[in-house]
């Protein structure tokens, strides 16, 4: 096959940089706070069932981001093209790797991503508007086509509803949390008792990380649109470090809220945690008011998904990994428009033949070890192209990858132990890709 010199493609682009700073924080923060942090500290305290051990996660999983953002940093100044991890894992470990990515995202991670956000915000509907189930799938897949339609007109237009949501629901998730700290009966909620740093299992405690990583996944996201930032090599950095620092600083002071209104048994048995603290506080209205702010973060995460997911999909057509169509833009938009059309129809495919469980089943482990390559590609690339022009270099390197890098390789082996079948079933369907891509190497 053809395959295209990467240092000859590291600068080139198609599509117009038009996000500034304040919009490419909004793109990574309102991808990552989505659902999760109304669902997931359920999981966690039942997974736990310790305070100490559960708050303890939360605090793992944000270094954890940080230490990948603080590397994926030094990558996005390198190469600013769209497609991110895409683009690192090509230039350092060669083009089946990056074809691997691309097809695990084509297949799975990002129609079940844009499948289990939609899902949400269709469900909570139900909080206003009694809904059959296919009738929730019909709300989720409208609310996919039409941020699929918004994207495909303007990325301006998407990035106006991205810092919308983002700063709403920032906002909203920090009231909350105040609220919570000042109407809230501290006597009765899991702070006034004695604070245990030891989970029920520490097998349990590596699964309910996974799950709490599964909330922060999101912080990447904004390298797969790097090509259409304004002056990348300054505001990447910032946007990466700043997003993922709100985003672990918001986390922790709701999961401390819940904590503070609520005993660790209770968030245990409660699906709805973030629900059940608000009517601890406001009685009936509370439920209707989280319902509201569920709704607007999950829609907010649908739009900064739609933002960046297809542009991983034009990456792999722009260096000939994927058919060339996919690789067009709109001559009067500026936008991957047939590959926004890919990635939405995918994503209602999805919402309409698997539930919300099986979409975030499939999408948690199939990124995390394509995150660990990106991330290993900067001892790669520093080895190999020394002398390259890096206007951010990692801080605390090496030490800093490294810590993602044992932390992912650990999840991931944890993952095998205590969830061997559907570990295994993910790792099957990335390997499937490596047929795909020596046939597709023979049709070139």
């Amino acid at each position: 096959m053809s395959e295209v010199p990467a240092a000859t493609r590291a600068a080139h682009t198609q599509l117009p940089r038009r996000l500034g700073l304040w919009s490419a924080v909004a793109v990574l923060v309102g991808s990552t706070i989505g659902s999760g942090i109304f669902r997931v500290p359920s999981t966690v305290a039942e997974a736990t069932g310790a305070v100490g051990a559960a708050s303890l996660l939360w605090l793992l999983g944000g270094i954890i981001a940080v230490c990948g953002a603080l590397t994926i940093a030094e990558l996005a100044t390198m190469f600013p093209r769209s497609g991110g991890v895409f683009v690192y894992i090509r230039e350092a470990w060669g083009p089946v790797p990056a074809f691997l990515f691309g097809w695990t995202e084509l297949v799975v991670i990002r129609p079940s991503a844009l499948g289990a956000i939609a899902m949400i915000f269709a469900e909570y509907t139900r909080t206003f508007v009694a809904l059959t189930d296919g009738q929730v799938r019909i709300v989720a897949g409208a609310a996919i086509a039409l941020l699929a339609a918004t994207n495909y007109r303007s990325l301006v237009w998407a990035a106006v509803i991205e810092n919308t949501t983002t700063f709403a629901k920032v906002l909203a998730l920090v009231a909350l949390a105040v609220i919570a700290f000042v109407f809230g009966d501290f006597a009765r909620g899991a702070l006034a008792g004695p604070v245990s740093f030891q989970p029920l299992s520490w097998g349990g405690f590596g699964v309910a990380l996974i799950a709490v990583m599964w909330t922060y996944d999101g912080w990447a996201d904004l390298s797969f649109i790097a090509g259409e930032v304004k002056d990348p090599g300054r505001t990447l950095p910032r946007a990466l470090l700043g997003g993922v620092a709100i985003i672990m600083a918001v986390y922790l002071a709701v999961n401390m809220a819940y904590l503070f209104v609520l005993t660790i048994d209770e968030m245990a048995a409660s699906p709805l945690v973030a629900a059940d603290t608000a009517t601890r506080i406001f009685g009936r209205a509370g439920a209707a008011l989280v319902g509201s702010l569920v709704m607007l973060s999950a829609f907010g995460a649908l739009t900064g998904s739609m933002m960046t997911g297809p542009r991983i999909f034009w990456a792999m057509a722009d260096d000939r990994l994927f058919f060339k169509p996919i690789a067009a833009v709109h001559p009067k938009y500026g936008t991957p428009h047939v590959a926004i059309i890919l990635a939405a129809v995918l994503g209602i495919l999805y919402v309409s033949i698997r539930t919300f469980e099986q979409l975030a089943d499939a999408f948690i482990l199939g990124i995390w070890p394509f995150y660990a390559l990106a991330v290993g590609a900067v001892f790669i690339l520093r080895r190999r192209q020394p002398d390259a022009e890096r206007p951010y270099r990692t801080l605390g390197y090496p030490l800093v990858p490294l810590i993602f890098l044992v932390a992912s390789v650990g999840m991931l082996a944890n993952a095998v132990l205590e969830q061997p079948v559907s570990t295994l079933v993910g790792f099957g369907i990335i390997l499937a890709g490596v047929p795909v891509y020596y046939l597709w190497r023979n049709r070139r």
